[in-house]
Parts: structure tokens; sequence; C-alpha cells
């Protein structure tokens, strides 16, 4: 993997573990971080080792670093003081910078899993919301707090969102720049689980490890049909369904999947992605 400067990619068995680690300033979001981002996103995309990508905030998972502790801050946000001096056309561009990692987490063919420490405010709730799964620490707290500052979320808050907990929810978020805590964006949908900071990463690991046992091939086919299909009618979604179940039936996968039911054997060889 690359050598970054915001960033620590570290690869174990088929799970990469991607943290931001800008501590000193919360790790928030600045051109050079989503730069470097898209940049190991895109190395990580094009491994065929790698099936499944943790995405979560430094320094580190389980001790501290210069005496901050890993699990304050996931995202704290885009980085204001960057932001300060922006025009419309340089906010704009920093927004389509931001744009293409974000994508690349919601739709690269490796499953992606945000481990939420601590604060995920503005761009890290966005960006926690680009990734699949979001596992919480019982410490996260989440907000879209633009507003308050005089602009509006620029990193997809204000379409993730809604697409996640409902408009209703999403604009009561956003209109009043509220934090949430875990459990309620639990209770909202905003995240799948919520752990004790300490189970965090184990947890993620875990959910990485088990999802990646399966056929990874058919995983990346079923992560499309979901993606694709959301925003489609139901009968043209469940068309693009139909179409994309036959692909996955004439693979290696398939047949090494099905013919280990029918034998009774719990080996799996599944070498398809």
């Amino acid at each position: 993997m690359g050598d970054y400067k915001n960033l620590k990619v570290e690869v174990e068995g088929a799970v990469a573990t991607l943290s931001i680690c800008r501590p000193k300033a919360l790790n928030a979001l600045n051109t050079e971080t989503i730069v470097e981002l898209n940049e190991a996103l895109t190395e990580i995309e094009a491994n065929d080792d790698i099936k499944v990508v943790i995405l979560t905030g430094g320094p580190c998972y389980n001790k501290k670093i210069d005496g901050d502790d890993p699990y304050r801050s996931f995202v704290a946000g885009a980085d204001i003081k960057e932001m300060y001096d922006f025009d419309a056309p340089s906010a704009r561009k920093f927004g389509m910078v931001a744009a293409e990692p974000f994508f690349k987490l919601m739709n690269m063919r490796q499953v992606t899993i945000a481990a939420v420490n601590g604060f995920a405010f503005g761009g890290g709730c966005e960006i926690a919301m680009a990734c699949d799964i979001r596992i919480a620490s019982e410490n996260a707290m989440f907000a879209q707090p633009e507003c308050g500052l005089g602009i509006i979320p620029g990193f997809g808050g204000t379409q993730r969102l809604a697409r996640l907990v409902g408009m209703g929810r999403a604009k009561e978020l956003i209109f009043t720049c509220d934090n949430i805590d875990a459990q309620e964006a639990y209770r909202i949908g905003l995240v799948n689980k919520v752990v004790a900071k300490e189970e965090l990463y184990p947890t993620a690991n875990a959910m990485a490890n088990k999802i990646a046992a399966n056929a990874s091939y058919a995983v990346s086919i079923a992560k499309s049909a979901i993606n694709n299909g959301y925003d489609m009618d139901i009968k043209n979604a469940v068309e693009l369904e139909a179409n994309l179940f036959g692909v996955v039936n004439d693979t290696h996968d398939k047949k090494e999947g099905m013919g280990a039911f029918i034998e009774g054997r719990k080996e799996k060889n599944f070498t398809d992605f």
C-alpha cells in the first residue's frame, strides 16, 4: 500500500483497515486527506485479495498516542480552517473532490464498514453514511452542524441522511444542528449496531471476516443490486435483480457453494471476485 501522510492502511488477510489520522485536527477532512483517501481506495479496489474495508478514525485502535484518546474522534468534520476563505467556486470544487472517494466507498466492489469512534460530525457523519455498514462505539456522537456555520452539508449529507433515516428526521437533524448519541443513531437507523468502545474494532473486524468468508463476487453483485435498484421503481428493480441473478448463476462460486451444500461439506473454495 502507498505511503500516506494522513492515513494509515493495514491489510490482514482479506480485510483492509483504513484509518484517518489527523489527531491534532480530530481527523477533520482537508483536501490533502480527501485526495489521499481517494488514492488509497483506488489501490484497495484494484486488489483482488481484499474483500472488505474497515474505515475508522486514528491514531490507532487500542492505545493512546501522544496522550490522545483513540476513541475521541472518528472524523470531526471537514476542515473549517481550510473552508473559511472559500468562495462559491472553491466550495463547489471541494465538495466534488470529496464526492469521488465517497462514491468509491459506496460503490466499490469491496464491502465498506465504518467503525465510528467518537465524533462523527459534518463530513464525519457523511463519510460514515457513504459506507455500506456503520458500527458505532458507545461514545460515538453524530451531527450535521453545517447550518449553524452558515453553510449546508456539502459531502452528500442532505441526500444520504434522508435515504437512511427518512426525510423528516434528516430535516430535523440538519435544520437544528443537534448532536445525537450512538443509541439514538441506532434507534433511527443511522447505524447498524452499538458496542462498547473497546469492542468497536474487534466487532467490525469479526463482521468483516464473516463477510469475506462468503462468495465475494456474489456479495459485490448483491451490493450493486441494492445500490442501483434503490431509486428504481419496483418493476425495473426486480428486473435488474433477475439479470444479476443470472450473472452469478454462471460462476465457479455458484457451483462451489451449491456443491458444498449438496455434499454436506463446510469447506468452500470461493475464487471469483
